[in-house]
């Protein structure tokens, strides 16, 4: 009875491997959720607002003290002047934001580039709106971005590029050439870019975020999403935004209306608290991330893992195949039985996993514990026989 856009979707790994860690009684250092909420002070104005009428629906397009935080917290960081009114939209966290601007703006057979390995709902809502997939990938062990790779991605039937930085699931932060090159492409194909800059605050080792909509020419053809929820540490809130030109910003609403049609009423007000007082918050989590990354990363090299560094997200990425392992979600199946630990195989973010530097070899990691939890893990790993 499934649709046929529907059809060759799995389910969700990230639902699939936690249900795995309940089921064993295992660590969960797979799936990106912090085990430590964000700011009290925020917390307290959602029960506020919860306890003084905020409970009914909001405007489809987020409160105006949200929308209007949203584009103070756009100005201040990047230097972007937008109209809260015309040019912000809040979404059901970015994975909302996502699907509503492919939705949106998606026609069937429109090609869209994608940054390889994705985050798996770009998969699915890319074939929901009947588009074209063409990935790009990062290959390891450096997963940077090849330029000629991203040029012969492109074909006159590309309307749309897809790109996630700081990235997820390598932790890859984009660098300036790679940036450039992204925006030129763009220019010269009159192509729409997308951004998921979910993970913008949180970046490590002098690294920095840069949206591509602050590119010379690239403002008027970039729909930027972001959210509350890695940045403060609400991600159960689902709350973000799109940020852009007015006619981008109106065909995610023009979906969204149809999706959700509003967010979260007495968790606005407190995300706009976030936005507005509590700004250096995000720069002390990174500090802190960063020094839970180096706790995993040194953890997981003494169990025997080859450990990527991460220049941002949440996520850490290994190579299992020195380990004796072919495939990366049978070592992760494996992992609960032998080490009472949980895991994310990246071979399901790969279109073509087993091509070389692809990831059917890769395993993703969550620092975004508490480095008691990592400990714990790490420990659990270095004594069991993780070889194949």
């Amino acid at each position: 009875m499934l649709a046929q856009r529907l059809q060759g979707i799995p389910p969700t790994i990230f639902s699939e491997m936690s249900a795995l860690a309940v089921r064993t009684g295992s660590l969960n250092l797979g799936q990106g959720f912090p085990d430590v909420d964000g700011p009290p002070e925020v917390i307290a104005e959602a029960v506020t607002a919860l306890e003084t009428g905020r409970n009914q629906y909001a405007p489809g397009i987020g409160i105006p003290s949200l929308r209007q935080a949203v584009a103070r917290h756009q100005h201040r960081h990047y230097g972007f002047d937008l109209d809260p009114d015309r040019e912000v939209v809040v979404t059901t966290g970015c994975t909302e934001g996502v699907a509503a601007a492919l939705l949106g703006l998606v026609d069937p057979g429109d090609e869209i580039v994608v940054l390889e390995p994705y985050y798996d709902s770009y998969v699915a809502m890319i074939q929901m709106a009947g588009g074209v997939r063409r990935p790009v990938t990062l290959r390891s062990p450096d997963f940077r971005l090849d330029l000629d790779e991203l040029r012969a991605a492109v074909t006159p039937k590309t309307r749309f590029m897809l790109v996630n930085s700081p990235h997820n699931p390598t932790g890859t932060v984009l660098t300036a050439a790679e940036l450039d090159g992204i925006a030129a492409l763009a220019i010269e194909h009159d192509l729409v870019v997308i951004t998921d800059e979910v993970y913008e605050h949180l970046t490590y080792d002098g690294h920095e975020h840069r949206p591509l909509a602050t590119l010379p020419g690239m403002f008027e053809r970039t729909l930027t999403l972001s959210s509350a929820g890695k940045s403060y540490s609400f991600t159960g809130w689902k709350v973000g935004w799109a940020t852009g030109p007015a006619e981008l910003v109106g065909a995610v609403l023009a979906a969204k209306q149809w999706l959700t049609f509003t967010s979260g009423s007495p968790l606005q007000p407190a995300v706009a608290r976030a936005l507005d007082e509590h700004g250096d918050f995000p720069t002390a989590l990174a500090k802190d991330l960063e020094e839970r990354r180096d706790l995993l990363c040194t953890g997981l090299r003494e169990a025997g893992l080859t450990a990527f560094i991460p220049a941002g997200t949440y996520f850490a990425m290994t190579d299992v195949s020195d380990l004796g392992w072919d495939d990366g979600t049978a070592f992760c199946l494996a992992l609960p039985e032998r080490a009472g630990v949980v895991a994310i195989p990246a071979q399901v973010f790969y279109d073509h996993p087993g091509a070389p530097g692809a990831g059917r070899h890769l395993v993703r990691w969550a620092f975004c514990k508490e480095r008691p939890v990592i400990a714990e893990g790490t420990a659990r790993l270095a004594a069991a026989d993780l070889s194949a």
